[in-house]
C-alpha cells in the first residue's frame, strides 16, 4: 500500500513552494527505499517549479541531487541493504531496451526516460514523479548509486547533477594531460568543471565576465583565468584549445569561443538558454573542422564512475546548506548568482 510522505511542492507557476503531502509506493521486489538526508538545489528545479520550461504538471516536488540512507529493500535487491548510504540523480528509470540504454547511456534513451520529477509515474497512473524535496523516495535498484568514501554528504549531493554534467563531456572529449581545456562560467556547474578538469590533468582555463572571481577560480584549480569581455585577453588564446565546455545558460555569441578552438576541436554546450544563442559564423567551423556540440548528465554507470573518481580525489561541491523553509529565498538568490556555488537542503528541517 502507498504511504504518505512529507514534501515541499510548488502548486502553480506563481506560488511559492510550501509543505505538501505526497504518496510513495511500497518497495517492490527490485526497489530501494531511501530516507533523504540532503538534496541539492539545481536551476532545473527553479525552471520547472515556475513552469519556465514546457510540459510542467502541478504539483511539482523538485530535487534530483539526492543523498540518503537506505531504509528498506525489495527481495531481489543485491547491491544495497538497510543502513547503506545511497544516491539518486536525475533519472529513476528508462526503457532499458533501446540502443542508448543497452550501451549505458540511459540519459539519451530513445523511447521513454523517466526523470526524478515531473515525469509520468507508472506506479500512480495519472500522476507525475516527485523529487527529492521530500522525506523519502523509492527507486528501482538499477537507478540507485553507491556513495563511496567518507566525504561530507551535503557536499556530495550536487555531484548527482552538477558533477556528472561536467564529468561526462570532459571524459567524452578526452580532457586530460597534455590537453588545454576551457570552462565558461563560474557557477554551480562551472566550479565543478574546473575541479574535475584539473583532476583529470588538463591545463584548465576559466572564462568569466567577473574579474573578482579570478582568485576563486584559481583556488578551485584553474591554471589561468580569462576575462571574456577583454578582447585582447581572448585573442591571446586564439586557436589553442582542445576542448571548451560552456555552462552559461544565457543567450550569448559563441563565435568568440569558436575562435579559440584548434583544428578538430569542440565547443560543448550544457546550459539551456531561455531564447536561442545568436547564429554562429559557419566559416569559423568549416575552416578548421571545428564542432559545436551538446551534452547532458551521464548514464548510471558513468555517474557511478564519476562518484568513485571524485571520492578518490576528495572532490566535492562548494555548498551552502539551508533548511527547506528557505527554499524560496534560495531561488531568488540563485537568480542573482548569490551563492558560492550550490545550495543544498538539509532535509531534517522538513520535520520543522
Amino acid at each position: 500500500m502507498p504511504s504518505k510522505t512529507s514534501a515541499f511542492a510548488s502548486m502553480s507557476a506563481t506560488s511559492p513552494l510550501g509543505p505538501h503531502s505526497i504518496e510513495r509506493r511500497d518497495p517492490g521486489a527490485s526497489d530501494v527505499q531511501i530516507e533523504i538526508l540532503y538534496c541539492g538545489v539545481c536551476h532545473s528545479d527553479l525552471h520547472t517549479a515556475r513552469a519556465e520550461w514546457p510540459d510542467v504538471f502541478f504539483p511539482v516536488v523538485p530535487g534530483h541531487e539526492i543523498v540518503g540512507r537506505v531504509t528498506k529493500v525489495g527481495r531481489e535487491v543485491t547491491l544495497f541493504k538497510a543502513g547503506d548510504l545511497a544516491a539518486v540523480g536525475c533519472m529513476v528509470d528508462s526503457c532499458r531496451g533501446c540502443r542508448s540504454c543497452e550501451s549505458g547511456r540511459e540519459q539519451y534513451c530513445e523511447k521513454e526516460i523517466r526523470f526524478t520529477y515531473n515525469s509520468p509515474d507508472p506506479h500512480f497512473p495519472g500522476l507525475m514523479t516527485y523529487g527529492g524535496y521530500s522525506k523519502s523516495i523509492v527507486v528501482d535498484e538499477r537507478f540507485v548509486l553507491r556513495i563511496p568514501g567518507k566525504s561530507e554528504l551535503s557536499a556530495v549531493a550536487p555531484l548527482l547533477c552538477a558533477g556528472i554534467t561536467m564529468y561526462s563531456p570532459l571524459k567524452h572529449w578526452g580532457a586530460g594531460r597534455g590537453k588545454k581545456v576551457g570552462i565558461v562560467g563560474l557557477g554551480g556547474l562551472g566550479h565543478m568543471g574546473v575541479k574535475i578538469s584539473h583532476a583529470l590533468g588538463a591545463h584548465t582555463v576559466m572564462f568569466t565576465t567577473t574579474p573578482s572571481k579570478g582568485e576563486d577560480a584559481r583556488r578551485l584549480g584553474a591554471d589561468e583565468v580569462v576575462i571574456s569581455k577583454d578582447e585582447n585577453a581572448m585573442a591571446k588564446h586564439a586557436g589553442s584549445f582542445d576542448f571548451i565546455l560552456n555552462t552559461v545558460a544565457a543567450p550569448h555569441h559563441l563565435d568568440a569561443y569558436v575562435d579559440l578552438l584548434r583544428a578538430d576541436a569542440t565547443l560543448s554546450l550544457v546550459g539551456v538558454p531561455a531564447t536561442q544563442h545568436p547564429s554562429i559564423t559557419v566559416t569559423k567551423l568549416i575552416s578548421k573542422r571545428r564542432a559545436i556540440a551538446g551534452s547532458m548528465i551521464g548514464g548510471i554507470q558513468e555517474t557511478q564512475e564519476m562518484l568513485d573518481f571524485c571520492a578518490a580525489r576528495g572532490i566535492v561541491s562548494d555548498v551552502e546548506v539551508i533548511p527547506i523553509q528557505k527554499i524560496n529565498e534560495a531561488y531568488e538568490r540563485m537568480l542573482r548568482s548569490d551563492v558560492r556555488y550550490r545550495f543544498v537542503i538539509d532535509m531534517a528541517s522538513l520535520g520543522n
